[in-house]
């Protein structure tokens, strides 16, 4: 190290320190999502060769008349770059990423033994990269979104939903995009899943917080960009085994609630559950024809069992389906090279399912079985990628990708002609419930069509990267089409039964009636929806300029025109947008002109798509009755009433929904959309230390979500005459613009005939969607020396509106831009405050120390301030009245919400309104993870490693029950208010031995 110049890096040097670098980078905007490109100086009119050290593949190129050069799209990898007079310098090539050679300067720097983390002055995005080699020294869960949350800013959003999604910069968790070998892999369903491979074939994973160049789109958060491994002249085979002992997990914490008597009872039975998991890989590398073909293949074995107890229920679920990867790299010649990737993620899972007797409770071992079954997730990703060098100037990238996802499902079983019945007649409510009849409790509430539920996608783009003097261009077009077959369902035996007492604990109200103390009855539902297959079709076009103004300032610009288009379960268009232009600028400024010092912003919109969610949501076929009887005599066998049903009490819903485009969406609805604006700063303090500081204010447009409320079109009918208007000729829910004037098809002389009407904005009572986001992020990394290399990270932002976004974490609502947040416009009332992912202070920290020459330690640490909390009551009906002031057709159609608004009852038992986080804030969130990694001497290519995962077992509570009140026309507030529904997860402890060679 003693040959290591200890001064600020001139930019014709850092480059080629940069081989080893830790992995977080700053990538040129210009560069491919599957790529990176090399750049620099030498001799005007000269040649330059450079060489993948591992696959032999070698291009030349001229350098220009100004002594510059640069070549895109070159693969990730180790290259050796000669020069005319034979000097050869070595450069890693990373993803995004743009690297240098300097051949006109003297300067030499020598690296031993550490990373120096150079400043990329020609980017102006806000981008990370980390390599496999990287990851796998650092304590990391085994998945994408671990690695996402080394980033600064990003978050781990939505735990209401049990799933490990990352939010970045104030987005929802259904607001990301992800990449496989530069395939869209985001599920367009939902937003809220991506395809998944073995994650030891990641070669790496790039990673997007904020100021993505135009390629990329269909997203407001953040991107995860994969690249998987590919094989080189050079054979490798080896194999790895990751092992989590059920018997090194701490026992995770039960939830509790407050019952009606004070007790304190387990309503969430979790510190029994069991979970043994053990991964093994197989992988092999080399070539087919040396130089030429190269494959990579890699088999990922599982041995997974989970064991979930519940209060009476318990299940058994485990897999031991191997999933693969197999890729081919063919160098047809130095300028043409073809790439083929097949993963198959497919998982078969058998489920057993057990109920103990109902005396018996929270024992932790199975009870009766109830049902057995198979059930399969997952499918196939087969990309086809082809680069061509046409000039030295001049590259095209074409690339065609298909996907195939099946969702679990259960088969219909035994008991599917019996209804779907419970008995609540204890005065407990929910929490009391016993499952009666001859349906599979707890398993089979409804039965589907048996037709696989199954997504499939099919996306081609074509993309030119060309050099022009100072200027590099890109300009490229995309297309996909996604299709998603969704099985109707309805309940088992066709009918919900759900058995009542009127009282006290209820007041002796049901369905808002005030019954005899005593008095027996039963809610009804029927439910049926139709099984179809609901489009969605995607383009866009993209060009993109980034021009070397000076040798110190490169400026960015580029524009995205998106159109978005949905169809229903008839492959009718109901929702289409025209071209969408999103424009895009940035610039960065290299501020001493040695690289040592970088000013960098960027500005620009982003639009996000549809998900087929709504598809499925809004337009198909649907109808659902709920009514209310009083009976007597209790319930027969299979569950329904013993002498049948008796008289009808309360507001009964009928809802039925035909698929119309003309009635289901605003026909001048905006496609939503974000603004961003960052600003950052970079700056080596030594030859160890790289500090940053960044700025990002992000705010949304054009907000969209469906709406369900038809009061306001029928106030507006009465005003303009229309007497015979009848509200249930509209759709159950529209797709509209919050806050402004909606146009739809309306049978406004309920005689069959639609009028295209436009009714304003004030007669609905909806606020402007908003959300926003301020965030503060410093950094510093350390490169490696002394033995040991680490980056920290602090964040201090606010993310505030009325709306989180895709999702409702407070809700745990999946339906992504299909919430109940702007179904009425009372629910909307006093929805202005901080949003669930607002997490003032984030610190994270993560880096290894080298003991010695065998034995390392890595550690990751997270600390991120709690989330504001909200009271959460029944909706207010108030205001849902027609013209002549009777009950409204939204009266009766709200009270099927659960407690889901910010109205609640106060501590005089009276209804008000309450805001957004008046209830404080949960507390913060502690995580250390720790590895001790073993590389012996004594065998060369062996490495152990011991993981261990929340260390400390800090079990802080991370979602909470924000009901307040208690049950809807009761008084009562809910005990349980504000106490704990779920925790972090437990210590675990991950042992894993790789061995290649």
């Amino acid at each position: 190290m003693n040959n290591i110049i200890a001064k600020s890096f001139k930019r014709s040097v850092t480059a080629a320190a940069v081989a080893v670098s830790l992995g977080v980078a700053m990538p040129a905007i210009a560069a491919s999502n599957t790529a990176g490109s090399i750049n620099g100086e030498a001799t005007a009119n000269t040649k330059i060769t450079y060489t993948n050290v591992k696959t032999g593949s070698s291009r030349t190129i001229t350098v220009g008349e100004d002594g510059r050069f640069r070549v895109g799209s070159v693969p990730a990898g180790t290259y050796k770059v000669t020069n005319a007079a034979g000097d050869t310098k070595t450069i890693q090539v990373v993803i995004g990423t743009g690297s240098s050679v300097d051949f006109t300067s003297t300067e030499v720097i020598e690296v031993v033994g550490r990373a120096i983390n150079a400043i990329d002055t020609s980017s102006v995005e806000s981008t990370s990269v980390f390599t496999f080699d990287e990851i796998q020294k650092l304590p990391l869960p085994r998945n994408s979104v671990a690695v996402a949350l080394l980033t600064p800013g990003a978050i781990q959003g939505g735990s209401n939903f049990g799933r490990n999604l990352p939010s970045f910069g104030g987005s929802s968790i259904g607001e990301n995009g992800y990449y496989i070998d530069g395939m869209d892999v985001t599920n367009l369903r939902s937003l809220l899943q991506f395809a998944n491979l073995p994650q030891d074939a990641i070669a790496q994973t790039q990673v997007k917080s904020g100021g993505y160049g135009v390629e990329y789109g269909r997203a407001l958060g953040g991107i995860v960009n994969i690249v998987t491994k590919s094989g080189s002249n050079d054979w490798e085979f080896g194999g790895s085994a990751y092992y989590s002992p059920d018997s090194l997990r701490a026992s995770q914490k039960n939830v509790t609630n407050v019952k009606v008597n004070g007790d304190v009872d387990i309503s969430g039975y979790n510190s029994e559950d069991k979970r043994d998991s053990l991964k093994y890989n197989f992988y092999a590398g080399g070539p087919i024809i040396e130089d030429k073909l190269f494959f990579f293949a890699n088999v990922e074995g599982q041995d997974y069992e989970s064991d979930n107890y519940g209060l009476i229920d318990s299940s058994n679920s485990k897999t031991d389906t191997p999933n693969y990867l197999a890729k081919l790299d063919w160098y047809i010649t130095d300028d043409h090279l073809l790439r083929f990737t097949h993963i198959n993620n497919e998982t078969e899972w058998d489920r057993t399912n057990y109920q103990n007797a109902e005396d018996v409770r929270t024992v932790g071992h199975h009870g009766n079985q109830t049902s057995q079954y198979t059930y399969k997730e997952g499918g196939d990703i087969n990309v086809l990628s082809y680069t061509g060098y046409i000039t030295d100037d001049l590259t095209l990238n074409l690339m065609y990708g298909e996907l195939k996802h099946q969702y679990l499902k259960v088969p219909n079983l035994s008991g599917d002609d019996c209804p779907y019945a419970w008995d609540t007649t204890n005065g407990s409510g929910w929490s009391g419930r016993n499952a009666i009849g001859c349906w599979n409790a707890p398993v089979q509430s409804l039965v589907t069509d048996q037709v696989d539920d199954v997504d499939e996608r099919t996306s081609w783009k074509a993309d030119v990267d060309w050099v022009v003097g100072d200027h590099t261009i890109r300009f490229g077009y995309n297309s996909e089409e996604y299709d998603s077959t969704s099985p109707g369902v309805k309940y088992s035996g066709d009918i919900y039964y759900r058995y009542f007492t009127a009282h006290e604990n209820n007041n002796c109200t049901v369905n808002q009636t005030v019954l005899p103390c005593g008095t027996e009855a039963v809610r009804v539902i029927t439910y049926n929806t139709q099984t179809a297959t609901f489009g969605v079709e995607n383009t866009a076009w993209y060009l993109e300029d980034s021009w070397r103004y000076s040798d110190d300032l490169v400026i960015y610009g580029g524009l995205r025109g998106e159109t978005f288009s949905n169809l229903d379960g008839n492959g009718d268009v109901f929702l289409e947008s025209d071209t969408l232009v999103a424009p895009r600028v940035g610039f960065s400024w290299d501020v001493d002109g040695d690289g040592s010092k970088k000013l960098y912003g960027t500005l620009g919109r982003y639009y996000i798509p549809v998900a087929s969610n709504t598809n499925i949501r809004a337009t198909r076929q649907e109808e659902q009755n709920i009514d209310y009887y009083e009976v007597s005599g209790g319930w027969n066998a299979d569950g329904s009433p013993v002498g049948g049903l008796g008289e009808q009490f309360g507001p009964i819903v009928r809802d039925l929904q035909i698929p119309n485009p003309q009635v289901i969406s605003d026909q001048n609805l905006e496609p939503m959309y974000q603004d961003e604006i960052i600003i950052g700063y970079q700056q080596e303090y030594n030859e160890d230390w790289t500090l940053g500081a960044k700025f990002m204010g992000r705010t949304v447009g054009n907000g969209m979500d469906d709406f369900c409320a038809n009061d306001g079109f029928t106030n507006w009918a009465a005003d303009n005459g229309y007497d015979n208007f009848d509200p249930h000729s509209l759709a159950g829910c529209i797709i509209v613009n919050p806050g402004e004037d909606i146009t739809i098809f309306m049978d406004l002389e309920n005689d069959g005939n639609l009028v295209k009407t436009t009714t304003p904005a004030e007669y609905h009572g909806l606020p402007e969607y908003k959300r926003h986001y301020l965030g503060l992020e410093l950094t510093a990394e350390k490169a490696l020396s002394d033995n040991w290399k680490a980056n920290f990270s602090y964040v201090l932002s606010r993310t505030w509106g009325n709306v989180e976004g895709y999702v409702n974490s407070s809700l745990a609502q999946e339906d992504a831009g299909a919430t109940q947040d702007f179904d009425h416009a009372n629910f909307m009332k006093g929805a202005y405050g901080n949003l669930p992912t607002d997490r003032t202070h984030q610190l994270k920290a993560y880096g290894l120390y080298e003991v010695n020459d065998e034995l390392a330690v890595s550690v990751n640490f997270s600390a991120t301030s709690g989330i504001p909390l909200s009271c959460q009551g029944f909706v207010s009906t108030d205001g849902m009245l027609v013209g002549d002031g009777s009950t409204s057709y939204d009266f009766g159609n709200f009270n099927r919400y659960g407690a889901s608004s910010f109205y609640c009852v106060g501590e005089d038992g009276e209804q008000e309104l309450n805001k957004r986080g008046d209830e404080g804030r949960s507390n913060w969130l502690f995580n250390t993870d720790m590895s001790v990694i073993y590389q012996p001497g004594w065998s060369e290519g062996l490495t152990l490693r011991a993981s261990v995962y929340n260390v400390f077992n800090t079990q802080r509570p991370d979602t909470y029950d924000q009901q307040k009140d208690l049950a809807r026309g009761n008084t009562g507030i809910n005990a349980n208010f504000l106490r704990p529904t779920g925790y972090q997860p437990r210590r675990y402890v991950q042992l894993s031995a790789h061995y290649s060679f």
